[in-house]
């Protein structure tokens, strides 16, 4: 089997995703302040900055940037899981298992992108903020809640109408054009 090797860039940023076991889960829009909850704690014990992030019904992407020393992205994004997982399961919802037993609300793996350069953030910024769009869960990026796209609105960094509607030709924020 092969090992997959993380790029472990110290002070690094980076584009993280993370999916639901079950894709037709919607435990994260349906817990999101035990999301926040999970995100804060982690943050408190291994401090990051959150550049963008949206939550989906069954997945999230986020950028974080790590403090200067600091490489370890895994350990942040494994606590804010099972921090998740643990106040889900208290709150009563099902959660099945793996054949081993471990529960199994999340998918093992996850996909992680080490951003290089101002260009590559903004592309995956732009990717964030239009997921909900390209998920058809809504037809205008404002509307959706759970996406740090209204905080860049207040911070006057993108107008509220950015990205138009999914009706609208081109709209691929964040994908590579052919």
């Amino acid at each position: 089997m092969v090992r997959y090797r993380r790029n472990l860039a110290v002070g690094g940023t980076f584009f993280l995703t993370a999916t639901l076991a079950d894709r037709r889960s919607r435990a994260l829009t349906e817990h999101v302040a035990a999301l926040r909850s999970a995100v804060k704690m982690t943050r408190r014990q291994h401090p990051f900055t959150i550049d963008a992030v949206v939550v989906l019904p069954d997945h999230l992407h986020f950028i974080m940037t790590l403090p200067d020393g600091d490489a370890n992205f895994p350990i942040r994004l494994s606590l804010i899981k099972r921090r998740f997982t643990t106040a889900v399961v208290k709150a009563g919802a099902a959660v099945s298992r793996y054949p081993n037993r471990e529960l199994a609300l999340w998918q093992r793996r996850y996909w992680e992108h080490t951003i290089r350069d101002e260009k590559d953030l903004e592309r995956h910024v732009n990717y964030i903020h239009f997921n909900p769009v390209k998920h058809c869960l809504v037809t205008t990026v404002r509307d959706w809640p759970y996406s740090s796209f209204h905080l860049y609105v207040r911070r006057g960094l993108l107008p509220e109408d950015w990205g138009g509607n999914s009706r609208q030709e081109g709209a691929s924020f964040g994908e590579r054009q052919n």
